[in-house]
């Protein structure tokens, strides 16, 4: 999954986007308003955190514009603790939850896990497919009884391809997914990680729990679980 952190403190945009990184995030950085908008117009963001006191477009413009450029992933928004003016107008103009500094990096993390799964039509955070089973909390995969053991990569495959079960993504969609802006990005790569996760999945190809649509992408075809919830389009 892709975040966009639009922070201008430099130490603090720097720590969420290193401990976002290591919960196994793509991350996507902007120290103003500006830079900020132009990330999440181009890049394929699953969700953004946008801090309200930001150089050259206020936080609240910035999200005014994503919304009315039809950006409809989640926002969530960073605000000083005494301005609940702040907190209100933010949700006003179109973020979705706040958080107010100073925070706990796991408050930000809880915020953003439910966020996504939120947008995704899913209430609780353990996603359930069929007998494949993923926490996202713990990270902790499971089918059945067993417990998969997976790479950060292909955790995050997975984890997109069951956020969005059912649904056909693009093999350039996982691509934008895994790798921020400035990495070079090799498509190819999809189709091994693919590969491996069928066969930890699947060993004895009797699931089949990821097609390939040729031409089209890969879709997760184990029916979910849990009924979707009212959802909103990543964007």
């Amino acid at each position: 999954m892709r975040i966009l952190i639009v922070e201008d403190e430099q130490a603090l945009r720097e720590s969420l986007a290193t401990q976002l990184g290591a919960a196994g995030f793509t991350v996507d950085a902007a120290a103003d308003g500006e830079e900020g908008l132009y990330a999440g117009k181009e890049y394929p963001e699953d969700l953004a955190i946008i801090d309200l006191g930001l150089p050259k477009m206020s936080g609240i413009e910035l999200i005014r514009q994503l919304r009315g450029s039809g950006k409809s992933f989640p926002i969530l928004i960073l605000t000083a603790r005494d301005r609940w003016q702040d907190k209100v107008e933010g949700l006003q103009s179109g973020a979705d939850d706040y958080v107010a500094k100073p925070f706990h990096m796991q408050e930000v993390l809880a915020r953003v896990q439910a966020l996504l799964r939120r947008s995704g039509g899913w209430s609780q955070p353990v996603l359930q497919c069929g007998d494949i089973s993923l926490d996202t909390r713990s990270q902790v995969v499971t089918v059945g009884d067993r417990v998969v053991e997976l790479t950060s990569f292909e955790y995050r495959i997975l984890e997109f391809l069951m956020l969005r079960a059912g649904e056909v993504i693009s093999k350039a969609e996982l691509t934008e997914r895994l790798y921020a802006q400035d990495f070079e990005r090799d498509s190819n790569v999809i189709e091994v990680f693919i590969g491996r996760l069928r066969r930890k999945l699947d060993p004895e190809a009797v699931r089949q729990p990821i097609e390939t649509l040729r031409g089209r992408g890969y879709r997760l075809a184990l029916a979910r679980s849990e009924e979707p919830s009212a959802r909103a389009d990543g964007g």
